[in-house]
């Protein structure tokens, strides 16, 4: 098994040959949960592309350990980048919908409150929300051993939503009475890739409206009707496969 991944404030002054302590939150799942013994390897990571690998070279109480740095290495940002605009699912499918699309490789992630989902944030329910989602965010970052977290941004309006696609290289909004497939659409080799997953009663006629004139197209995944909670995840497999990033 590859090494079990952690997540530290800041990597900015560990070195190879140097030592990093792991403790609070992070320190105890290290040393209670995963149970971890001195000579195992470890990597920690800042959640924004670098990791540190190393091992296990002391052990305290329990919540605290060390680790003997033994590399350092930083990610390239990958190219092109993949951004799912999530309408905002019901329940505890909203945590599964990042979950998923954070293990499989997305970017970033952009809630967003479309006019037929029946989930709405609001007050400190949003802020809330939007803490599980990013916390989801985290670990399954962690668990994925991924060195760089997607970012769960603030929620976007609809209107934020158009300007954010119209500035993108490849805009395409997931429906399922879109004349083109997914899997055939002209992809860039670089830039930006926003894709948009509309909620369970569909993107509204005025949504698709305005994602039309900010560049979007509507495109389908396949013959079958996914859920919201699950087409961005299918969605970002394929074009992680189509782009060469899971080559």
């Amino acid at each position: 098994m590859t090494a079990p991944v952690f997540l530290v404030d800041s990597l900015a002054d560990v070195r190879a040959g140097g030592t990093l302590l792991l403790d609070g939150p992070e320190g105890r799942h290290a040393v209670s949960v995963r149970r971890l013994r001195t000579g195992e390897e470890v990597v920690l990571t800042d959640g924004e592309g670098t990791g540190a690998h190393g091992t296990v070279a002391a052990v305290e109480g329990k919540d605290r350990l060390t680790v003997a740095v033994t590399a350092l290495r930083a990610e390239e940002a990958p190219q092109p980048t993949i951004t799912v605009v999530q309408a905002l699912p019901k329940g505890d499918r909203g945590e599964l919908a990042v979950e998923t699309m954070t293990e499989t490789g997305v970017d970033a992630i952009v809630p967003w409150p479309a006019a037929r989902c029946v989930t709405q944030w609001k007050g400190e329910r949003a802020a809330k929300a939007l803490g599980k989602w990013r916390a989801t965010a985290r670990e399954a970052g962690k668990q994925s051993r991924r060195l760089t977290f997607p970012r769960v941004a603030d929620p976007l309006t609809t209107k934020q939503v158009a300007a954010l696609l119209a500035d993108a290289d490849f805009a395409a909004v997931l429906h399922e009475e879109g004349s083109t497939p997914l899997a055939t659409a002209e992809l860039p080799e670089r830039g930006s890739i926003v894709l948009v997953v509309g909620p369970e009663g569909g993107v509204s006629p005025e949504e698709l409206a305005a994602f039309a004139e900010a560049g979007a197209r509507p495109y389908r995944l396949g013959t079958t009707v996914l859920r919201t909670s699950t087409a961005g995840t299918a969605a970002t497999a394929l074009l992680l496969g189509r782009t060469g990033r899971w080559s």
